[in-house]
């Protein structure tokens, strides 16, 4: 009874029963090879300091996207902050993510606005405000389509969307946008240069947390840069306040955009379920149950991002590496992180200094990261060991590619559909349609074997392996039978 009441004394010391999150051990040390799990936390000193080192994580591609559209960088800032806190909320505290700002959504964002970090002209408001529907009808697709998942299962998206699909959806984004970052690099190339040398060197010169910072130290190493040849305009972060709200922007809509947003929806899915998956892999736990929140948590903060002058949010690899390298799993540590970023969202001087960084450095970052997207959508297809002496997959990939990157545009009445959008749809259809024919017509080489003779290893009669009749060729009548 003694140790009845111990144990339990002892489990009430180490939970919090505030927040529900169990004290892992002592809550100061992990032992080799421990994991922190999502339920788990170390101290809240320990925490904050996590929570920290994920908001310097996802800060160097967040901070980008509003620099890159024109959309501001408190404001943008503040929604992934609010995001992250509402992800952990519809989660239930145990999918540990940072939902930091999506670059599945620079083109079509581009593309409505019109909006050029190298001409010197603010963002036009109602173009903004047009953007910021097209978000919001990707994170109101996003959030039903994590309903639909959650009730029906996650196998039907996998079905409609095979990682050959998959692969070449998240490759065209980003091949796409490679036109954008050359217009920065040409403003300013050699400050560009020096921005893309240091994310490189810093990449393979650093390991652990330094490593993984390398596109924020290339930044910050190309703003010194800039800042030393006088590329650099200060005069608004003397005018801004220290404290006080972000900017906020009501949105407007207009369907004819609608296809240029929509096919982001498929990248959007790629990244969060490929997201549960790594947390599954590394915590050794089987979280496919937590897809269907996943994607409608990400859809709700898209939705309300947009609703008020943010740009549309996912969950960040930069993060996913944070934990590999910890082992640290703790979502108490992202609650943290939310609360670190929306205070620094209500630091308008800070937000100002963000929006000084110049064209050079920002076509150096966007050289790096455009083709990081670009890699991403192999990397699905390698390790998804995707077969391209398929025809099937080679002929899905290669049409896709090249309508995003030679941006194909089709203009349908009142409505305009450009590389993204048609490169998405190619890659989706072409896929479906040459299957489904493939399988029709006996043609499809997944369903094909050798056309020699099936050989079993089983020697019944000493003279060597036999031949195998036991098995039907894939439903193929063997010559010389009935």
């Amino acid at each position: 009874m003694v140790e009845s009441r111990k144990s339990m004394s002892a489990e009430n010391d180490s939970t919090d029963g505030r927040k529900g999150w169990k004290l892992h051990g002592d809550g100061k040390t992990i032992r080799p090879g421990e994991t922190v799990l999502p339920e788990e936390r170390l101290s809240w000193p320990r925490t904050v300091g996590i929570g920290a080192q994920h908001v310097v994580a996802m800060f160097g591609a967040t901070f980008l996207v509003p620099l890159l559209t024109g959309f501001p960088p408190s404001t943008t800032l503040f929604f992934t902050a609010i995001g992250t806190l509402l992800f952990l909320l519809i989660t239930k505290g145990m999918m540990p993510s940072y939902l930091g700002s999506s670059f599945g959504l620079l083109a079509p964002i581009g593309a409505v606005t019109g909006f050029a970090a190298t001409s010197g002209e603010d963002l036009d408001s109602h173009a903004m405000a047009l953007a910021q529907g097209g978000i919001i009808s990707v994170g109101v697709t996003l959030a039903l389509v994590g309903i639909v998942v959650h009730f029906a299962g996650v196998r039907w998206i996998e079905v409609t969307m095979p990682p050959v699909v998959t692969g070449a959806i998240v490759a065209l984004i980003g091949l796409n946008l490679a036109p954008a970052a050359w217009d920065w690099v040409k403003e300013a190339p050699l400050t560009a240069v020096i921005t893309i040398v240091t994310i490189l060197l810093t990449t393979v010169l650093f390991r652990g947390m330094l490593g993984r910072l390398s596109i924020l130290i290339g930044v910050l190493v190309g703003y010194g840069a800039a800042w030393v040849q006088g590329q650099i305009d200060f005069s608004t972060v003397g005018q801004a306040g220290w404290v006080g709200l972000p900017e906020f922007h009501t949105p407007a809509f207009d369907l004819g955009y609608l296809g240029l947003f929509l096919p982001v929806v498929f990248v959007l899915i790629a990244e969060n379920i490929g997201h549960v998956k790594s947390v599954s892999a590394m915590t050794g736990r089987d979280l496919d149950k937590l897809t269907g929140r996943t994607l409608f948590a990400d859809g709700f903060s898209t939705m309300l991002a947009g609703s008020g002058g943010g740009s549309g949010t996912t969950t960040y690899a930069e993060n996913i590496g944070v934990m590999a390298a910890t082992r640290i799993f703790s979502t108490a540590a992202y609650l943290c992180a939310g609360i670190i970023a929306l205070i620094l969202s209500l630091l308008p001087k800070f937000g100002e200094i963000i929006a000084t960084i110049p064209p050079g450095v920002l076509g150096g970052a966007a050289t790096v990261l455009y083709g990081m997207i670009g890699m991403l959508g192999v990397r699905i297809w390698v390790e998804n060991k995707v077969d391209f002496s398929n025809p099937i997959n080679l002929n899905t990939a290669a049409v896709a590619l090249i309508v995003a990157i030679a941006n194909f545009t089709w203009t349908p009445g009142n409505l305009q559909f450009e590389g993204i959008a048609l490169g998405s749809a190619s890659a989706i259809i072409i896929y479906q349609v040459m299957r489904g024919i493939a399988k029709w017509r006996g043609t499809d080489q997944d369903d094909i074997v050798s056309p020699g003779p099936d050989v079993d290893s089983t020697d019944r009669d000493g003279t060597g392996p036999d031949i195998d009749t036991d098995h039907e060729l894939e439903g193929r009548t063997p010559p010389g039978s009935p």
